[in-house]
């Protein structure tokens, strides 16, 4: 587990090969990021939103799929869905 100085959160990585597997914020405690690498097989549950769409690359296009869509993260003060 890795704490910023600031107090800001944690992120745990793997013991054996130190890959990231989810990271937490005390701002927004009622949710955590689990990288999606980490699982095996399918984990029953989808995405609820879209984050950082900003930084989409050009040519990877966003599904479909009618997920709020965020420029930056969902917790950004004043963050309305575009």
């Amino acid at each position: 587990m890795w704490k910023p100085p600031a107090g800001s959160g944690e992120k745990w990585f793997c013991g054996d090969c130190g890959s990231a597997m989810f990271g937490s914020n005390p701002s927004h405690p009622e949710s955590i990021g689990i990288r999606m690498g980490t699982f095996d097989a399918d984990p029953g549950i989808r995405p609820t939103v879209r984050q950082f769409v900003g930084y989409a690359a050009a040519w990877e296009a966003l599904p479909d799929d009618g997920l709020p869509r965020f420029p930056e993260s969902r917790h950004a003060p004043g963050a309305r869905p575009m």
